[in-house]
């Protein structure tokens, strides 16, 4: 099982030094885990996004490597000289890595060379290990001649497998080095808006609770995507095709994008696998260009009503063409927090479309717009049976107390957020225990494109433990519904509801 071991290391480890000219998407590994992400079905994607949250990639990234280990044990024990068993696992296992390279968004045949010298090197280590390592030809030893030299073969066995580690982190630290746009995002400078957002007034913030800043810092921004390597695409290669259902078919460098303005907006975003009371939700100051303007200058065709967007990686997304056109400044954003977007967030361009879930609204890296029909085509999540349109449902969250906080005796205030974007929250009222609906305090209201922040000042009386619900109104009249549904397929709904204790004098 080791030698196996100690073969896939090295198959892995020269795959990942060898694809270093050639980039991520030559990663075998990387691909096969990208494969893995689209295969695996709809309600259990949901179910790790919500329970791992950003930590998802990283939790997919080892179960492959925890994957690829088990088989290559087995190969190890398949294999002898007569019958090379193991040799033809690992040398199948290369194919199925070669075809899942293959299958990466704008891959070549010659992104399947690391592929390829890996798995001959993998082969060739596990038949290395296999052989009978034998004494030196010393006369004391020739009497077990045909004995193996175990310690030998067990230190060649460790050693290839300590080489293949070094050389795989090695590998992805040269590749990402080599690759990596950090460098140039730093020196990207983010278009002075036109039209700059309205200034944010201190009484957004509810005073004495501790709530979320209503601006999101840019390194706390949620963040829920396929991708499981970064795409790193400079702003000098970037180019955004508008086609499909126009007038003109259109192609766009950051220097054509000068000819619109570019203008400054605050949105919330939100992600459709946010369950009740859950924090995949941010706010931004968003810069970038109207995709209106975009749209306009193409000339879209009467019954076009969707943007099929495509990312660097493949990843698409199908957003209705009103929500682009009816003046709720969706956004081609290139900044964030008045900064270049983070790289994770889609550096160097993305779409913001306020009052839609992410899946339908927030394509990041974004190069292409296909102008079509919700009829004709389906983007990634809505052929694993989300819903086509999914506008944001109007909820709203309790950040204090936290779910079994102890709380003094006497007056406490609690708090939390609300949210129903291109709406807006008229009102919040929070409920102790079977008792009567209250109203909240809340912060100003900024926009119907952004949260709102709430607090509920409360005397704590009773000791023992109590329980608090909240609900939010938005500005159309329609209360936040009781019914608990889970994400799948248009975004949770229910109360929240927080269980927390009042210490005793």
């Amino acid at each position: 099982m080791i030698a196996g071991l100690a073969a896939a290391s090295v198959s892995l480890g020269v795959a990942q030094l060898v694809a270093i000219p050639f980039g991520a998407r030559a990663d075998p590994r990387t691909a096969i885990g990208s494969v893995v992400i689209d295969l695996t079905p709809g309600p259990i994607k949901e179910s790790a996004i919500q329970t791992l949250g950003s930590l998802d990639k990283l939790f997919l990234a080892v179960v492959v490597l925890v994957v690829i280990a088990t088989i290559a044990a087995i190969a190890g024990t398949l294999e002898t000289q007569r019958r090379p068993l193991g040799s033809a696992v690992i040398a199948a296992a290369g194919g199925l890595g070669c075809i899942a390279v293959l299958s990466q968004q704008g891959a070549t045949a010659l992104d399947t060379i690391p592929t390829v010298a890996g798995t001959a090197c993998g082969v060739t280590a596990l038949s290395l290990l296999t052989c009978r390592f034998r004494l030196g030809e010393d006369p004391e030893n020739r009497a077990h001649h045909d004995e193996p030299d175990t310690g030998r073969r067990g230190l060649v066995m460790f050693a290839l497998l300590g080489f293949g580690v070094v050389s795989g982190v090695a590998g992805a630290v040269i590749t990402r080095l080599v690759h990596s746009v950090a460098g140039e995002r730093n020196s990207f400078a983010v278009p002075r808006p036109r039209m700059p957002a309205p200034p944010i007034p201190a009484d957004v913030q509810p005073n004495g609770v501790v709530l979320p800043s209503f601006i999101t810092a840019s390194t706390d921004f949620y963040r829920v995507d396929t991708a499981l390597v970064v795409p790193q695409l400079s702003h000098g290669d970037w180019r955004l095709r508008i086609h499909g259902m126009v007038d003109r078919e259109t192609t766009y460098s950051f220097d054509d994008l000068t000819q619109f303005d570019a203008v400054e907006t605050v949105t919330t975003l939100t992600c459709v696998s946010n369950p009740v009371g859950g924090k995949l939700i941010s706010t931004g100051l968003w810069t970038g260009y109207r995709v209106a303007d975009l749209l306009a200058a193409a000339g879209v065709h009467a019954d076009a009503d969707m943007m099929l967007s495509t990312s660097i990686d493949g990843f698409t997304t199908g957003t209705p063409v009103e929500a682009l056109t009816d003046g709720r400044d969706a956004l081609l954003a290139v900044g964030l927090n008045s900064q270049p977007l983070p790289i994770e967030h889609g550096y160097p361009a993305r779409l913001v479309v306020p009052g839609l879930y992410g899946y339908v609204s927030a394509t990041k890296w974004i190069v292409e717009m296909e102008l079509t029909r919700f009829d004709r085509a389906q983007a990634y999540w809505t052929r694993q049976g989300w819903a086509a349109r999914a506008p944001i449902k109007t909820q709203s969250r309790i950040d204090v107390p936290r779910n079994g906080q102890q709380v003094p005796v006497g007056p406490v205030v609690f708090g939390g957020v609300a949210w129903a974007q291109n709406r807006g929250v008229r009102a919040v009222e929070v409920r102790i225990d079977e008792g009567g609906w209250q109203p909240a305090q809340q912060g100003a209201s900024y926009s119907n494109q952004t949260w709102r922040l709430w607090s509920f000042p409360w005397e704590a009386k009773s000791p023992g433990k109590h329980t608090i619900s909240v609900r939010a109104t938005d500005n159309t009249g329609t209360v936040q519904t009781a019914d608990r549904v889970g994400a799948v397929p248009d975004g949770a709904t229910g109360w929240h509801t927080v269980q927390f204790t009042v210490a005793k004098t």
